[in-house]
C-alpha cells in the first residue's frame, strides 16, 4: 500500500497580523508545523494552534527557524552549528510545553526557510539539527528535503526521517529546489501539480527543471493553505491521492 502525509506550515500569525487560513487547511492535512515564536507565532498563537491541531487528529511539528521576524526567517544567517543546534533545542522546547499542556506529544521536527534550505545543503547544519532533537528526544521525526543532507544526519544519528517534496515547485537536477528567484521555479497549474506529486509517491521520480527525471522519495507533501486558492488546492489533492491508492495519514503511522 502506497502511503504519504500532507504537511503544512502553520500558526505563522503574530500579535495583530493573521497569516494563513489555519483553521481551513488543517481540516484536510494529516501533520501541522507550527512556529515556534522566532520567524513567525507567539505564545497565544502556538497555543491556538495546538489546540486546533488536537481537535483535527492532526501530527504536532515543531517548525524551528532563525531568529528573523522582520525576513520571515528566509534570510541566510551566518550562525555556528553549535548556535543553530541551541535555537533549535530553544524553540522545540517552548513548542513542547504548549504540547504538553494538552496532553499531546511532538511527532516531527521541520526547519523552516532559510534554516531548512542551507541545512539540506550544509552537512554540519544538518548534524546540528539532527543532535538537537536527538538530545531532546529521540523518538521525534526529523522531517527534512528528501535525500538531502538533513535526512542523511537524521539517520546517522539515530533518529526517524521523513522525505519531504513540494507539490508546487521544480527541481534541480540533483533534487534541491529551483530558486523561486528563477522563472518556472513555481508551479502554478495545479493538474501537474497534482501529477507530479502522484509519480512521486507511487514511482519515487519527478521531472527536474532541465527535463530530466530524477529518483526521489516522498514520506511527506508540503502543501501550502495561505489564501482561498490554495486550500482548494490541499482539498484536490488530499482526494486525487485517494483516487490514486494512496492513503493520506500522518507520520506517525507509518515512519520507522
Amino acid at each position: 500500500m502506497y502511503q504519504v502525509d500532507l504537511n503544512s506550515d502553520l500558526g505563522e500569525s503574530f500579535g495583530n497580523y493573521k497569516i494563513g487560513l489555519d483553521e481551513e487547511v488543517i481540516k484536510y492535512v494529516t501533520s501541522a508545523n507550527i512556529a515556534c515564536g522566532w520567524h513567525a507565532g507567539d505564545p497565544l498563537v502556538m497555543e491556538k494552534t495546538i489546540k486546533i491541531a488536537k481537535e483535527q487528529k492532526v501530527g504536532i511539528g515543531a517548525h524551528p527557524g532563525f531568529p528573523d521576524l522582520m525576513g520571515f526567517g528566509r534570510r541566510n544567517i551566518s550562525a555556528s552549528p553549535d548556535e543553530v543546534k541551541a535555537y533549535v533545542k530553544y524553540q522545540l522546547g517552548a513548542l513542547m510545553a504548549f504540547a504538553r499542556a494538552k496532553k499531546e506529544k511532538i511527532q516531527h521536527v521541520k526547519p523552516h526557510g532559510a534554516m531548512y534550505n542551507m541545512a539540506a545543503k550544509d552537512k554540519a547544519l544538518a548534524k546540528a539539527i539532527a543532535e538537537a532533537i536527538y538530545e531532546v528526544d529521540e523518538k521525534i521525526i526529523l522531517m527534512g528535503l528528501a535525500n538531502s543532507e538533513m535526512v542523511k544526519a537524521g539517520k546517522e544519528i539515530g533518529l526517524k526521517v521523513a522525505n519531504e517534496v513540494f507539490a508546487d515547485r521544480a527541481y534541480n537536477p540533483d533534487g534541491t529546489l529551483v530558486s523561486r528567484k528563477l522563472e518556472g521555479a513555481v508551479i502554478h497549474d495545479p493538474q501537474v501539480a497534482i501529477e507530479r506529486v502522484i509519480k512521486m509517491v507511487k514511482f519515487g521520480k519527478v521531472m527536474a527543471i532541465n527535463g530530466e527525471e530524477i529518483e526521489i522519495k516522498a514520506d511527506s507533501i508540503c502543501v501550502h493553505g495561505d489564501n482561498e486558492r490554495a486550500v482548494e488546492f490541499v482539498k484536490k489533492i488530499r482526494s486525487c491521492l485517494k483516487n490514486a491508492g494512496v492513503e493520506v495519514t500522518a507520520l506517525s503511522n507509518f515512519i520507522e
